[in-house]
């Protein structure tokens, strides 16, 4: 089976939780709810990772965000690749009132409380990431 590493971060800030829609200019999972997300690239550290991604897609500086909880890596069947699993490291950091600019990647942004998640199309096993993280 083919494994490809990623990190999906989710940002707090005053209790709620961002989100990000998928823009239809990425090439997997079009359209739904995500965290910040990215490939972890050959052997690069997972936390630095997570933390170039909020930056670019967000626009969240490293010093504007502090590290809450980096959860154990997880394994989830890819629904739209066939023999393959994503390998997932959940980041939870906290930041205060920031400004948000999103890049190609993404369409939209929401803040909510995380009883919430469930009523969007989100990316597959994303609560099970969250969860592991609250």
């Amino acid at each position: 089976m083919r494994s490809t590493k990623i990190v999906t971060s989710f940002i707090r800030s005053n209790g709620k939780l961002l989100i990000l829609k998928r823009s239809n200019k990425v090439k997997s999972m079009k359209g739904l709810w995500a965290g910040v997300s990215g490939i972890i690239e050959k052997n690069e550290e997972s936390l630095k990772r997570a933390k170039i991604e909020i930056f670019e897609e967000v626009g969240i500086t490293d010093d504007k965000i502090i590290l809450v909880k980096a959860a154990k890596e997880m394994r989830v069947n890819s629904p739209q690749y066939e023999n393959h699993e994503w390998e997932i490291f959940p980041f939870l950091f906290e930041t205060e009132n920031p400004i948000i600019k999103l890049n190609w990647e993404n369409s939209e942004y929401k803040w909510i409380n995380s009883n919430e998640l469930e009523e969007y199309e989100i990316v597959p096993s994303l609560q099970k990431v969250l969860f592991n993280l609250l």
